[in-house]
């Protein structure tokens, strides 16, 4: 296996511990600028080993008001070091203002290029290479989902070797890259306009900086190196039991109930899962969890929601209508026994009728911010309620609310979304506040949206359940590596719901940063649309940790069991490397490029096997792909057994990187082959 340890970064964290003066974070407090942490303030450290990671919690006391806790953690078997700020105020009084708090980092090197990945929505995760010598850069992103329109992971190349870093927080943020005196210059923050005094008990933190130093100039190794870090310590776990998350399928039945449904699982009620998971049994095409989505609550004035799903969130209650009595309990507790879990969809940063909500569940008004923002399809102004989490009151009715449902259910997964852009709203509520404190609504929400991903958590896994989330924000907006601590995202985005070009274009970059994510089974016109094509081609573009199959049992004449057949299976052959080393072979295009070959591959380097898969697009015109593969080391022998005729090529390495040419008979097909290096 490739050894990742940094005996550099190893030496790097080390200085950091023993003198913290030139730790890399500054904040202004009461007007002074402040650079490092002073020993002369330290007031608490405890050191802590679990494996190969370290963990140094250390505290200061810059005034009366203000105590700073820097959680710093490094990882031996990568190099790896992160950190957390924390300050709080242990006073009776309010502290001065606090500002400004970001990460400062220097990078010597020659010929600084930056690459990376924009974010999900209206960049769909288009690739960039920057040279750092020709022009700085910036990134921010004020909406409020972290990984719309910008992406807070960026792979630095410097020198002979190069940095991974990344910014983990689920709200608003900025990075700069620029390039003086010999030396790259980053510079991270977390809630861009912060500013703001901590009242008497009071508590804020800054985002999760990871900085992760590899050694060897090229991008197919920062890929694996990150990908291996990523999986090996940030992964959320399965289960109680503690063991690794393995790739998994999911369906939704909301198409296969013959009643309107406009999206989600609004025509979904107590009469119409059985038959569709029953002819999932009987024609052994059974997924491993059930997808429930959107529709499926009462609406705050106790109406059953017929087709508004956005209109009528908030009370996390089952429609009593479409779910009487414990009938929904039934529906999952007859998926465990067949060997299906179920996951259930809840959106808990929005409300509608607020009102309504305080008239029939219990809520309060004020926890509701009103504010016009763009909607999910960014078309229109409307209005969005913000439910204010970072309210203490408010959380904790938004936790009883969506556990005791989650519990009474026995669901295993809970899956959220996130369909408003609440940055705007957060800066709103700092100026009604009227206290001159801005940056402290974000602060609070971001904090209490993950502990309350953590209380979920805690439920799910109390029963059984799952020990992580689905995380949704209008597809790809919550990726940051904070929530992918917690979560993972089974749409990459929502748009992974149409083309198979776009399908292959975002493999061939998301997944190099988030290696366990999930698409759509089939093609088609538009994300909402109940149907779509379905054939190997798009199968094989959609093999990924997650697998949503989307198909129709009982309401689709002409469903085709052998095509579900082919792709269940072939993914189960899969799915065991889907988690190893990628390899993207061909070059990145476009999501409307069509004419172009996309092949990437995965490794096991334990094993010396894995698995090729190979795209020949629509209007491609050429029938033959040469491609090499730079897993295989030079002298060595790789044979390659093709999934659907069963014909092995192989081919000996003369250089690092075997030479080999595949062959297409037409467009659009799709070849899987399986790697063995001897």
């Amino acid at each position: 296996m490739t050894c990742y340890q940094n005996s550099q970064a190893d030496g790097w964290y080390r200085q950091l511990l023993q003198d913290t003066t030139a730790f890399p974070f500054f904040y202004t407090y009461g007007g002074v600028r402040y650079a490092g942490f002073s020993p002369t303030c330290l007031i608490g450290r405890e050191t802590s080993r679990d494996g190969e990671r370290e963990t140094a919690v250390l505290r200061y006391q810059i005034s009366e008001a203000l105590v700073a806790t820097l959680k710093l953690t490094h990882s031996y078997a990568y190099g790896v070091t992160e950190w957390t700020v924390y300050f709080h105020n242990p006073s009776q009084r309010n502290s001065e203002l606090l500002a400004a708090a970001e990460t400062q980092l220097r990078f010597a090197g020659e010929s600084p290029v930056l690459k990376g990945i924009l974010g999900d929505h209206v960049n769909q995760y288009r690739p960039y290479s920057i040279s750092l010598t020709e022009m700085p850069v910036r990134f921010t992103s004020e909406s409020g989902r972290a990984t719309h329109v910008s992406f807070p992971y960026f792979n630095l190349e410097h020198g002979t070797g190069g940095s991974m870093l990344a910014i983990g927080w689920a709200g608003t943020w900025t990075a700069d890259f620029r390039y003086e005196n010999g030396e790259t210059v980053y510079t991270a923050r977390s809630v861009n306009n912060l500013c703001t005094y901590l009242k008497p008990g009071e508590t804020i933190r800054t985002a999760l900086f990871v900085r992760a130093d590899y050694t060897v100039r090229r991008e197919s190794y920062a890929t694996n190196y990150w990908r291996s870090w990523f999986i090996a310590e940030n992964l959320p776990k399965e289960d109680a039991s503690g063991k690794p998350l393995a790739p998994f399928s999911t369906c939704c039945l909301a198409s296969d109930t013959g009643l309107p449904n406009s999206d989600g699982s609004i025509s979904e009620r107590h009469t119409t899962w059985r038959p569709s998971l029953e002819k999932m049994i009987e024609e052994n095409v059974k997924v491993d969890f059930r997808w429930f989505d959107a529709g499926w609550y009462t609406s705050p004035d106790k109406q059953t929601v017929e087709s508004d799903w956005w209109n009528t969130i908030g009370t996390w209650v089952l429609d009593p209508e479409k779910w009487p009595g414990e009938s929904f309990r039934e529906s999952t507790d007859f998926a465990r026994e067949h060997g299906m879990r179920t996951l259930m969809w809840f959106e808990p940063e929005r409300v509608t009728n607020p009102a309504a909500l305080a008239e029939n569940f219990g809520y309060r008004e004020e926890w509701g911010i009103r504010c016009n923002a763009i909607d999910r399809y960014e078309t229109a102004s409307r209005e969005v309620v913000t439910n204010n989490i970072g309210d203490p009151a408010c959380f904790a009715w938004t936790l009883k609310q969506v556990t005791d449902t989650l519990r009474r259910g026995k669901v295993e997964m809970y899956r959220e979304d996130n369909n408003s852009n609440p940055g705007e709203l957060w800066r709103y509520l700092d100026t009604v506040e009227g206290e001159g404190r801005t940056g402290i609504t974000e602060s609070r929400f971001i904090d209490a949206h993950y502990r309350l991903w953590d209380g979920i958590i805690d439920c799910t896994l109390s029963y059984g359940g799952c020990g992580f989330v689905d995380s949704c924000a209008s597809g790809g907006g919550r990726n940051d590596l904070e929530s992918m601590r917690r979560g993972v995202p089974l749409l990459r985005s929502d748009s992974d719901r149409t083309t198979t070009g776009l399908r292959l274009s975002m493999t061939t970059a998301f997944n190099k940063w988030i290696p366990f994510c999930g698409a759509n089974t089939k093609e088609k016109t538009g994300e909402l649309a109940l149907t779509g094509r379905t054939d190997p081609y798009t199968w094989r573009a959609s093999y990924l940790p997650a697998l949503n199959v989307d198909s129709q049992f009982v309401q689709d004449p002409d469903q085709d069991f052998d095509i579900l057949r082919f792709g269940l299976s072939e993914w189960k052959k899969l799915s065991p490397y889907l988690l190893k080393d990628l390899y993207v072979l061909t070059p990145w295009h476009a999501e409307r490029d069509t004419y172009s070959f996309t092949a990437l591959a995965y490794f096991d380097e334990e094993t010396r096997r894995g698995a090729l898969l190979a795209f020949r697009q629509e209007n491609c015109p050429a029938s033959e792909l040469s491609l090499s593969l730079p897993f295989v080391p030079a002298g060595a022998t790789v044979c390659l057994t093709d999934e659907d005729s069963g014909e092995a090529i192989t081919v000996c390495a003369q250089a690092e990187g075997a030479a080999l040419t595949l062959c297409f008979a037409e467009p659009r097909s799709a070849r899987l082959l399986w790697i063995e290096v001897k």
